[in-house]
């Protein structure tokens, strides 16, 4: 891909975190949209969305396509993530909500192993652009599959307008955090540019945090919603174990330039985790009705940073460490699958009626932000040590990847009450 585009390294990150960038930008006001106008009418849209996006990259000869394209997934995504949660928190209740959820989860976090794997064959075999041929068939047989379901709003959304300068004001802080983090090695961390571009963000944040707080319930962000700790857990904890994502991009490189893996052996590589976050997902939800959600919203990321911490010894031979991260795949979906349910489950019962398509919104921004700032640490941290070595580089950059996942198990301790499980 990076040949046929003529595309740097730096730029190709940026399209990597560009979709999840995109997603958490508008996540939330997507998710507004959906209680405004809609559930099903965003989730159509936004695999109508996906299908150009992905069609985009299909012809993609210049990076300035292939970057839209992959704007254009992260759209997508924004508006099909809290449109579809909210549909469950409408039509499903008690355990068969969490059912439900766990299926949900499964498409969500079991198709990220999946995409691995069938990505890494079809570049092999077929070359990279038949991935989004095959992306644009799901999304139409996905929009086959809802056409009956029936719509869902809240009546009380429509009295909001969009908060327009919120949305802005947080649309440029990702966009210049994000900046920040990616081109500052390149640009020099204490540049005029770099500086300017992070004092930028900081103002911006600023703005969004004073304007959000005395439009109150009108707001881009109800800040009111994180008064419940229970759903502040969850969305923070669910940030900072999305951002370990950046693990299978290191892992990737490492594999492939360090042992010469090709795509297909390194997408095989997944396997593991791909079969057990499939497993662990109900898994998940049954030590969610048995224990309530703290012990698996712990336990998830404390067996997902050991996973990491064990694929980040990159000073293994070659026959060594492809067992060790096949194995360590396994506990990496292990950990997942534990805690996507329960996790998901906390923020849709806690968000209220009225704002069950923005809350989840919110939720999913932290999913969607937390890949993105996850992939653009993780790729910054690596470049900064590449002329430590590559192994020492991919070695100190797993270990970030276990830090944030063991820091997420510590909100989750910090801020989730011990209740009894859910009726």
């Amino acid at each position: 891909m990076q040949n046929s585009l003529d595309i740097a390294l730096e730029t190709l990150t940026l399209a990597v975190s560009l979709s999840a960038l995109f997603s958490g930008c508008f996540v939330v006001a997507c998710g507004g949209f959906a209680d405004k106008y809609g559930r099903m009418r965003l989730t159509m849209i936004g695999l109508i969305l996906s299908m150009i996006g992905s069609g985009l990259l299909f012809i993609s000869w210049e990076p300035v396509l292939f970057l839209l394209g992959r704007a254009i997934q992260g759209l997508s995504a924004a508006c099909i993530m809290p449109a579809t949660l909210a549909l469950i928190k409408t039509w499903y209740e008690g355990k068969a909500r969490q059912r439900a959820i766990s299926f949900w989860v499964i498409g969500s976090w079991g198709g990220s192993g999946l995409s691995s794997f069938v990505g890494g064959a079809i570049a092999t075999t077929l070359g990279w652009r038949w991935i989004f041929i095959l992306s644009m068939v799901v999304a139409l047989v996905a929009l086959l599959l809802i056409r009956a379901t029936p719509e869902s709003r809240s009546p009380d959304a429509c009295r909001h307008k969009l908060d327009i300068s919120g949305l802005v004001s947080f649309v440029l802080m990702l966009v210049l955090f994000n900046l920040f983090i990616s081109k500052g090695h390149s640009w020099g961390w204490s540049s005029s540019l770099s500086l300017l571009v992070l004092c930028g963000a900081v103002i911006a944040l600023m703005c969004f945090i004073v304007t959000g707080r005395r439009k109150g319930d009108a707001a881009l962000i109800d800040f009111a919603l994180f008064k419940n700790r229970a759903y502040s857990a969850s969305v923070f904890s669910n940030f900072l174990l999305n951002g370990c994502i950046g693990t299978m991009m290191i892992a990737s490189i490492w594999l492939q330039q360090g042992h010469h893996l090709s795509p297909l052996q390194t997408g095989m590589m997944t396997l593991g985790y791909l079969v057990t976050v499939l497993a662990m997902i109900r898994v998940g939800e049954k030590l969610l009705q048995r224990y309530g959600a703290r012990l698996p919203m712990m336990t998830g990321p404390l067996l997902t940073a050991t996973g990491i911490s064990l694929i980040s010894c990159t000073f293994l031979s070659k026959e060594v460490y492809i067992v060790t991260v096949f194995l360590s795949n396994i506990l990496f979906g292990l950990g997942l699958g534990c805690y996507a349910t329960p996790s998901t489950d906390t923020a849709v019962m806690n968000a209220p009626e009225n704002k069950v398509g923005v809350a989840s919104g919110i939720y999913k921004m932290g999913s969607s932000l937390g890949g993105a700032m996850g992939i653009a640490v993780t790729a910054s941290l690596y470049a900064l040590w590449l002329p430590m070595g590559t192994a020492s580089a991919a070695q100190y950059a797993l270990l970030f990847n276990s830090a944030i996942c063991l820091g997420s198990a510590v909100v989750t301790w910090a801020l989730l009450p011990t209740t009894k499980a859910p009726r």
